[in-house]
């Protein structure tokens, strides 16, 4: 990339970030997760019918196949 092209995307970037400051600076990890619908915690299951699927961790979990339960 020769300096003319540097330097022109550096000023679009400059002025991206007057025009909206958030752009500028990524979200703290902390405000992420506080803003996260629910809890993202899954799990695969394996059945004994064969049927590996992925759920939401519960301690009660039916296999969507055959509905037996996946006790841990």
């Amino acid at each position: 990339m020769d300096t003319r092209t540097r330097r022109q995307l550096q000023h679009r970037a400059q002025r991206r970030a007057h025009r909206d400051p958030r752009a500028a600076r990524p979200a703290p990890a902390q405000d992420t997760v506080a803003s996260a619908a629910g809890s993202q915690d899954r799990a695969l299951y394996a059945c004994g019918c064969g049927h590996a699927f992925s759920a939401g961790v519960s301690t009660s979990v039916d296999c969507p196949r055959c509905g037996a339960d996946q006790a841990w």
